[in-house]
C-alpha cells in the first residue's frame, strides 16, 4: 500500500490516510483510498494481466466522452468521471499498473440483487437517453466505433487447433467434448461479422457492459452506471442484448421506446452481439489460465467460469 500512497501523493498530490481493498471487477483491482480530502474510488489495471491492454488502450479517447456526457445530457450525476492528475491526464501508470481515480460513490452495487420496477424504469431511461447521442457530439468517436471484427478469434482458433495441449487436462477435456459446440459458434461469428462490415447501420453511443455489477444505487437513492471501459458507437442491440432474457424486458422497452418509439430489434446485429460476447467471455477466461499468474484457488475459479460458459453455449 505505501508504493500506492507514494503514486497517489506525487501524481494528484493526494495524500492517503488509509487504503481499503474492495471488490473489484472483472478487470481491475479496486481500493477505496481514505485521506483529508475525502474518500475516493482507485481502480488498478495490473500490467501483469494478459487482458489489461483490450481495457485500457482507449481510455483517452473514451473518458473525454463521459466527461461529455456528464455536462451535456441528463446523465449529469449518473456515471463517474476520473480525477484529473496534476499533470491534467485521466490516467496514471507505474511499472506494476494504470490507475484511475474517481470519487468515491457512497452506496451499494445492485449485483446479485434482482431491479426493482423504479430501477428497471430509471435503467431504461438512462439507456434511452445515451441512445440519443452519436458521432455528431463534439467529442472524437471514430477510435470507438464499432466495426464488427473479431480480433481474438485467429488466436483462440489456433489454441483451440493446435495449443490445446498447453492446456489443464480438465480445461482440454472440457474443450474437446464441446468442440461441434464452439467451432459453429466460431464460424457462425465469423461471418456475421464478414455480413455487418457491409451494411449501413445507424450506431449511437453504447455502454456495452449493462450488468448488475455495472449497476450501483447511490446513497441519494440515484441509480448510477459504472464501468464504461467498452463504451463504443454501435448499434443498439449492443447494449439491449443484455435485457432480451430478462423478465422485466417489456417493461424496459416500453419505457424505452417513449423515446425510441420506431425502434425495432435488428435479429442479426443481436446475434452477433450474443454470439461476440459469449466467444470473448470465453476466450477471456482460457487467456487467463494461458498467460496470467494465479494461484490455486484464482484457477480454480477461472476453470469453473470457463466451465459454464462453454456449457451453456447450445442454450
Amino acid at each position: 500500500m505505501d508504493k500506492m500512497k507514494h503514486l497517489l501523493k506525487v501524481k494528484y498530490d493526494l495524500e492517503a490516510a488509509k487504503i481499503v481493498p474492495q471488490r473489484g471487477g472483472w478487470a481491475a483491482l479496486a481500493f477505496k483510498v481514505y485521506s483529508g480530502d475525502g474518500s475516493f474510488f482507485l481502480k488498478v489495471y495490473e500490467k501483469s494481466r494478459a487482458s489489461t491492454p483490450k481495457w485500457t488502450a482507449l481510455i483517452d479517447q473514451y473518458v473525454p466522452i463521459t466527461v461529455w456526457l456528464m455536462h451535456n445530457s441528463q446523465l449529469r450525476g449518473r456515471l463517474p468521471v476520473p480525477v484529473l492528475t496534476q499533470n491534467g491526464d485521466y490516467k496514471c501508470e507505474d511499472d506494476e499498473g494504470i490507475y484511475l481515480l474517481y470519487e468515491y460513490i457512497e452506496g451499494e452495487t445492485v449485483g446479485d440483487k434482482e431491479l426493482t420496477g423504479d430501477q428497471v424504469e430509471e435503467l431504461s431511461k438512462m439507456i434511452a437517453e445515451l441512445h440519443l447521442y452519436g458521432e455528431e457530439i463534439p467529442v472524437e468517436t471514430k477510435a470507438i466505433k464499432e466495426d464488427f471484427a473479431v480480433p481474438f478469434l485467429a488466436q483462440m482458433r489456433t489454441v483451440v487447433d493446435q495449443a490445446i495441449d498447453e492446456l489443464p487436462y480438465e480445461v482440454r477435456e472440457l474443450i474437446q467434448s464441446h468442440m461441434v459446440q464452439l467451432m459453429k459458434l466460431m464460424d457462425s461469428i465469423e461471418k456475421l461479422s464478414a455480413d455487418l462490415m457491409k451494411r449501413n447501420l445507424k450506431m449511437t453511443l453504447c455502454h456495452t457492459d449493462l450488468h448488475n455489477w455495472n449497476l450501483m444505487q447511490s446513497s441519494s437513492r440515484q441509480l448510477m452506471l459504472i464501468d464504461w471501459e467498452g463504451l463504443k458507437l454501435a448499434p443498439v442491440e449492443a447494449d439491449l442484448m443484455f435485457f432480451i432474457d430478462k423478465p422485466y424486458y417489456h417493461a424496459f422497452m416500453t419505457n424505452y421506446r417513449k423515446v425510441h418509439n420506431e425502434f425495432a430489434i435488428n435479429p442479426d446485429v443481436l446475434q452477433f452481439y450474443q454470439d461476440r460476447r459469449k466467444l470473448e467471455d470465453i476466450w477471456e477466461f482460457i487467456e487467463q489460465i494461458l498467460f496470467d499468474r494465479q494461484d490455486a484457488q484464482e484457477r480454480a475459479e477461472t476453470i469453473s467460469h470457463l466451465s459454464r460458459e462453454i456449457r451453456e453455449i447450445n442454450s
